[in-house]
Order: C-alpha cells, then structure tokens, then sequence
C-alpha cells in the first residue's frame, strides 16, 4: 500500500488513520475492514495505482462523492439530463459545452484522462488550485485529502475514456461550441 492509503495528511501534518491504528491491534483487521466499509467490491479490483489496489471502501467514497458533490454536472455529459440516471461508464469525460462569462469561455475537462496522468500528491495540487468560473475550485479546496485522494482512487478506477476537453477561449475570442453564457 501507498502512504495515501495508511495515512492522512492534515493541514498539521501527517496523522495515521483509525483503520490503520485498529489494525495493528488483536483483531484489528477485522475492525479495519469495517472501519474500511467493509466488504470488497470488483472497483477495488479496477482502481490499480502503480500496481497497487486502492481500498474497496476509498473508490466507494469516492463514487459516492462524484455522485452527490455535482462533479457529474459539468463533467458528464447527460448527466442532468437524465436526472443522474446514466451509466457510470460514461462519467467524467469532460464537456464540449463551454461556460462563457466575463472571463472567457471554460469547458470542463476529462477527469477521466486527466488522472491517469497523475500521482496522488499531485491530484491534491491540482485540485485545490485556484480555476476560472464556473467551476467551484474552493470547494475541492476546503475538501480533506482523504474525500480528495479517494475522488482520485474513484475516477482512476473508471479508466481513460472519452477526449480532451476542448481548450480555453479567451474573452474577445468566438467559441466555436454551444455555450452557457453566465451574465457578469
């Protein structure tokens, strides 16, 4: 296991996780396991990092967080649609519907793509960095490393799929794709 998976960073420092500290106990890995949630799922056998597996119970949270904190939203297509009732396989693509304000124009990009290509400390840079509208990267930034790094472990799970997104229009530029435009 990577140190993502056995120990947290907090804005502090590094502490050990509860599942880690039960399951240097007697009957500690049963305890870990349900700390951990519990059973494993055949995402735990898809979400390989480096050779590594990632927890059943990481990808879970992370699929449950992709679900409920609105990444699909932008970044899937048909997602809202079909009221979030579309199949996972086509998650997180990214989006050739641009977002047009003052700013210019944005497009959410493939996560799918965009993961594979990264280390889980860089994720959590990535993440937390500071984007243009409308994407709300103060959320991410106020969101733990472990709800970060298991929106990682979740997306890596999913496999590259889809194409880049298209590229950032600037402000007196044409987009040459529909676009939401957001009054500024």
């Amino acid at each position: 296991m990577t140190e993502h998976l056995l120990r947290s960073r907090s804005r502090t420092g590094w502490r050990w996780s509860t599942a880690w500290r039960a399951a240097r106990t007697p009957g500690g890995v049963i305890a870990a396991l349900v700390a951990l949630g519990g059973a494993w799922s055949a995402a735990s056998m898809a979400a390989s990092i480096e050779g590594e597996r990632a927890p059943a119970a990481l990808v879970e949270r992370g699929r449950y967080l992709v679900k409920t904190t609105g990444c699909n939203d932008c970044h899937t297509p048909g997602y809202m649609e079909s009221a979030g009732h579309l199949e996972e396989s086509r998650w997180l693509v990214g989006n050739s519907l641009g977002w047009q304000g003052p700013w210019g124009t944005t497009y959410p990009p493939n996560l799918r793509l965009l993961v594979q290509g990264l280390t889980p400390d860089q994720w959590l840079t990535v993440a937390r960095r500071q984007t243009r509208p409308p994407m709300p990267w103060f959320a991410l930034r106020d969101m733990t490393d472990e709800d970060l790094l298991a929106i990682y472990y979740f997306t890596r799970s999913l496999g590259p799929a889809g194409t880049p997104a298209p590229a950032f229009v600037p402000p007196q530029k044409s987009a040459q794709t529909p676009v939401v435009k957001i009054p500024g």
